[in-house]
């Protein structure tokens, strides 16, 4: 049985009630109103109330001008890993054709969505990776139209993710935050904008539940909420290392869950110590306190076995291993939104570029999904050609089922290729 040095209580489930009444109010402001309502939502919401909220060729050059080179530089190598990954996955989606039987040729396509609409948040914490994550992934899938938006600071969006936007693609790029971004994105709610056909990004509360009530609409990514991570670790991971990673995932925001599930008690007992440790001179202290005094939890484990056990059954966003046989673990392990294999390998890599993509499923949704990759961008649809032989062969079985299921109309579609000639004119034509 599993002992717990330090337990949270669970995670919740969905938004509060009035984060749902709070979305939907403004949505229906902006499906209603469209510009107005985005202009006032946007102004009383963030101060922000410009003559556009579309940034000009200047307004992207001037801010890409401001962000300093290294900078650049470290931007465009997240970029081409970024890039670079997403394009090996797309080679890896290959159309399909084969002939099942004779004159019946089956098959399927993967056609990018036309149209997309990137929010790259900016709260607390400006993402600037954010950007090369849905942009750029989106623009290797084939996507054409990519409208990125992100919330304004005082002299607006914030210049590396500009700069970031720019890099990976974006064709429109606005500031503009919230919950108005997501309905002026999926209903066109600004003079100029044409509505999006999907909608990606991570976002607080309010913008995940403006996806959640946005999809149907639009097509989305996932939900993803607050940003977890769980560490497996043996006796000989180091107790500094484990508690580094935790509490660096817990600073995304005061409801982050950090997890260590151990084999080992002395391990479990050290990082404790540790974190007490750290937290007095963490540099984002405030939020990550309060993200590990709340959402922090120590279990151990008494094998390998039953820890791949918990932490399928967390199904982590984040899942570092730091074991001595990793192996073991990921013949195991099928829960989880992004592996990271050994002490080198920190979930801030993945975080910041990479290669992989960082916007990934939270809340247990790792049990069902993965996350962000170009097949999200992707409808994968299928075809069929029969021949009049292969037609008149097929015609009697798929009349049958018609008539089980009582669906009539469908056997007499059947059963007039039945009676087709080659010239597809019927027999008593």
């Amino acid at each position: 049985m599993p002992v717990y040095l330090k337990e949270a209580p669970a995670r919740p489930l969905g938004p509060s009630a009035e984060v749902v009444a709070r979305v939907g109010s403004i949505l229906r402001d902006i499906e209603a109103h469209g510009p107005a309502a985005v202009r006032r939502c946007s102004k009383d919401l963030d101060g922000w109330d410009p003559p556009s909220f579309r940034l000009s060729l200047a307004e992207v050059a001037g801010a890409c001008s401001r962000v300093p080179d290294d900078l650049r530089g470290h931007i465009d190598w997240a970029a081409g890993r970024v890039r670079h990954f997403a394009e090996a996955q797309r080679a890896c989606l290959a159309p399909l054709e084969i002939e099942v039987e004779r004159g019946v040729t089956l098959g399927h396509r993967h056609i990018p969505v036309a149209s997309v609409g990137a929010y790259i948040p900016g709260g607390r914490y400006s993402l600037v990776s954010s950007a090369l994550m849905s942009v750029m992934t989106a623009k290797v899938a084939g996507v054409r139209r990519v409208v990125a938006m992100s919330p304004p600071r005082a002299d607006g969006v914030y210049a590396p993710t500009v700069y970031a936007m720019q890099v990976a693609g974006a064709d429109e790029i606005y500031a503009l935050g919230g919950v108005q971004a997501m309905g002026a994105m999926a209903h066109g709610a600004l003079e100029g904008l044409d509505p999006v056909d999907m909608v990606v990004g991570a976002g607080n509360d309010y913008v995940a539940e403006a996806k959640r009530q946005l999809f149907g609409r639009v097509g989305i990514d996932l939900l993803a909420g607050p940003t977890e991570i769980l560490v497996i670790a043996d006796e000989t991971a180091r107790p500094h290392v484990v508690a580094i990673d935790l509490l660096s995932q817990a600073e995304h925001g005061p409801t982050s869950p950090a997890v260590l599930v151990t084999t080992s008690r002395r391990l479990g007992a050290m990082v404790l110590d540790e974190i007490d440790g750290l937290l007095p001179t963490w540099p984002t202290a405030d939020v990550t306190r309060s993200a590990w005094e709340a959402h922090g939890t120590v279990v151990v484990a008494e094998d390998a076995q039953e820890a791949v056990a918990l932490s399928d059954a967390f199904a982590p966003e984040h899942l570092e291993l730091q074991v001595a046989d990793p192996g073991v673990y990921e013949t195991q392990l099928t829960n989880y939104g992004s592996l990271f294999v050994g002490e080198a390998t920190t979930v801030t890599f993945g975080d910041k570029g990479i290669g992989t993509n960082h916007t990934l499923p939270t809340g247990g949704a790792a049990r069902y999904t993965g996350g962000l990759w170009v097949g999200k961008f992707l409808k994968t649809v299928t075809y069929q050609t029969l021949s009049a032989e292969a037609s008149r062969a097929a015609a009697p079985h798929a009349a049958a089922i018609s008539t089980a299921e009582g669906m009539h109309g469908h056997a007499l579609s059947a059963g007039l290729r039945r009676r087709m000639k080659d010239s597809g004119r019927t027999a008593d034509a």
